[in-house]
């Protein structure tokens, strides 16, 4: 497949799954860019939950972000914590209110609805590889979870782990949700 029909797949299927956002979110007066937020903070570890980092994974502007986290915060749908370290630094995390929010609105109910059949069953290790094969491109930060990150280690305790980047412990919850420094073992 040649890479204007590819691309042209890629940004239809993106319209539509914007558009399927667009339409959840609204039904709880939210932005799609107010989910992908909330998706995010939802997914991101203690070393990923702060503007920067959103503003990283989303490709948006420091200010629309700084924006949307503070709507999100009035709306009661996140909470900002002052780093214990450096008290300049917030951290963000999800309320209950806004867990039951997204849980409500992704996956849009169209894609809930779609019944998988064989043929798709090389899909995600296709698109993972398309993927990263973007993200080199643009050398752009990869947002894997740290139990598939360069730096992470297991210690000889069952369900120990650190980071060795940051030399700190790591619970089994960390281990499992993204994190911005995160770096593919097999990258270059």
């Amino acid at each position: 497949m040649d890479s204007e029909r590819l691309y042209a797949l890629i940004e239809r299927i993106s319209n539509l799954v914007a558009a399927s956002e667009r339409k959840a979110a609204g039904e709880f007066g939210l932005l799609g860019l107010h989910l992908r937020v909330l998706l995010y903070l939802s997914r991101s570890n203690r070393y990923s939950d702060t503007t920067v980092a959103v503003t990283d994974y989303l490709g948006a502007t420091k200010g629309t972000v700084s924006q949307t986290l503070r709507l999100l915060e009035g709306k009661d749908l996140i909470r900002r914590q002052a780093d214990e370290v450096d008290r300049r630094k917030q951290h963000y995390s999800l309320t209950s209110k806004g867990q039951r929010i997204l849980r409500a609105c992704l996956p849009p109910a169209p894609f809930r609805d779609l019944q998988p059949h064989a043929s798709w069953s090389g899909l995600g290790p296709m698109l993972e590889s398309f993927l990263r094969s973007l993200q080199r491109n643009q050398g752009s930060r990869t947002f894997g979870t740290c139990s598939t990150c360069f730096h992470f280690q297991r210690l000889k305790g069952e369900g120990e782990f650190r980071c060795g980047l940051t030399l700190e412990a790591l619970s089994p919850e960390d281990s499992s949700k993204i994190c911005r420094e995160h770096r593919r073992p097999d990258a270059d």
